[in-house]
């Protein structure tokens, strides 16, 4: 992964971030905002008067049709599984390219959890920092490892580290695999088939089809940018053909979920009239 892909570990979290300002967050999360960068925390500030959420949101929306929704439920849904699957016995949780990532220090079922947060060492160093600003230290239950899927042995990284495959284990791989060339996802999965029985797997995928430029979902803007000028979404997948390729590294596909999901269990309830994305969709999966 490169450093254009590095920074867009913020957007998503600002999004966060601007969602606590509303009526019924999609996610509580008190962190977002402070964990982000300086250039972050001042626009996710901006956004408690909601005529400036408005603008954000639009601006969004211009690009990526559907994306505000679809980066906050994605995140939602991984909340969700990681809940479920917590009193089934995971004893450690890995989060694969964590960015800004706050689950470690806003759920209280990881409070007693060991955490890995996986990303490039450029972000390793930022959210050690912004660890330090919050938290006086980075909390001790949570270990921060600077890895390069593109270029590091993810499984001697991880058993340098003390999170060894023995026990179960909830990976997560939010938003990370499109930036990945196929060499690296494949990598990736085959650190994943040697994880113990019980593990748990929640990530998100890009559809193929928008890659080829088949079907644009309302997002020519963000297909001009990611795929076509920036070149940074190299990775996709057919939906219907995710059971087959987890099944060649010894996982199982427990559910797919996208804008449709979405809409029924997390915006309508809250009341939110806004679309998700069909172009990423998120799954779960076990050993």
């Amino acid at each position: 992964m490169n450093a254009p892909a590095a920074q867009t570990a913020i957007g998503p979290m600002v999004i966060v971030a601007a969602d606590q300002y509303e009526q019924s967050p999609l996610i509580h999360d008190p962190w977002a905002r402070r964990m982000l960068p300086l250039t972050g925390r001042l626009a996710a500030s901006s956004t408690r008067w909601s005529v400036m959420r408005r603008l954000l949101i639009s601006a969004t929306e211009k690009k990526f049709d559907g994306g505000w929704a679809s980066f906050l439920c994605r995140k939602r849904y991984i909340d969700d599984q990681l809940r479920a699957a917590h009193p089934g016995g995971i004893e450690a949780v890995v989060i694969l390219g964590a960015g800004f990532d706050t689950r470690a220090y806003r759920m209280p079922e990881l409070a007693g959890v060991r955490v890995c947060e996986v990303d490039l060492s450029t972000n390793i160093a930022a959210k050690t920092k912004a660890l330090r600003r919050c938290f006086g230290a980075v909390p001790s239950h949570v270990t921060l490892l600077p890895v390069d899927f593109e270029a590091n042995d993810l499984t001697r990284r991880l058993d340098d580290a003390g999170f060894n495959r023995t026990q179960p284990v909830f990976y997560i791989w939010e938003a990370v695999t499109q930036y990945l060339t196929d060499d690296a996802v494949r990598s990736t999965m085959d650190h994943l088939a040697g994880a113990a029985p019980g593990s748990s797997l929640a990530f998100t995928f890009v559809r193929q089809d928008f890659l080829d430029g088949e079907h644009l979902y309302g997002a020519r803007a963000a297909y001009d940018e990611f795929v076509v000028n920036k070149r940074l979404w190299k990775f996709g997948l057919h939906p219907d053909q995710v059971p087959e390729f987890l099944a060649g590294y010894g996982w199982h596909q427990r559910e797919q979920v996208g804008a449709q999901e979405y809409s029924e269990r997390y915006l309508r309830p809250a009341g939110r009239s806004m679309n998700a994305s069909p172009i990423e969709r998120a799954v779960y999966a076990q050993r």
